[in-house]
């Protein structure tokens, strides 16, 4: 009797598709990739952040012989508020500058992920720093919500 529940437990483990990673937020876009990357980047310049980098994963792939879906990472961030998180605490540097991964998945969605403040409060023990996480995930859902519309 263990074995048959552990092997339909295990069946439905493997079958169960993961809507997103631990602490990653999805937001749905109605443009295609290129078009919400141009729009992120430029809601991005227009509120003062720095852009670090925007890297095309999909062409990357396509230069060594992969074919991957449309995925672009924007690597940006400001001092003015990653700073005080670090001070906070200082471990949260290895998740800053801020990351949107945006991308086309399996079903021709285009999404827009990004690591999820309230999970990276718990994941580096912040404390003391309400403020400033409260500011960064009302400012992340802006920016992803408008370069996810139309």
């Amino acid at each position: 009797m263990r074995k048959i529940i552990f092997g339909v437990l295990a069946v439905l483990f493997i079958v169960t598709p993961v809507v997103a990673a631990d602490g990653v937020i999805d937001v749905l876009s109605a443009n295609n990739v290129e078009v919400t990357a141009d729009k992120m980047e430029s809601i991005l310049n227009k509120k003062g952040m720095t852009i670090f980098n925007r890297i095309s994963h999909s062409q990357n792939a396509a230069n060594i012989g992969i074919k991957l879906r449309k995925t672009e990472l924007i690597i940006f961030g400001n001092p003015k508020v990653g700073s005080p998180l670090m001070e906070c605490q200082q471990s949260v540097a290895i998740d800053l500058p801020q990351k949107a991964l945006i991308w086309e998945d399996d079903k021709d969605q285009v999404r827009i992920s990004y690591n999820d403040p309230r999970y990276l409060e718990k994941r580096h023990n912040i404390n003391g720093c309400e403020a400033s996480i409260a500011k960064i995930e009302k400012a992340l859902a802006g920016i992803t919500k408008s370069a996810a519309t139309k």
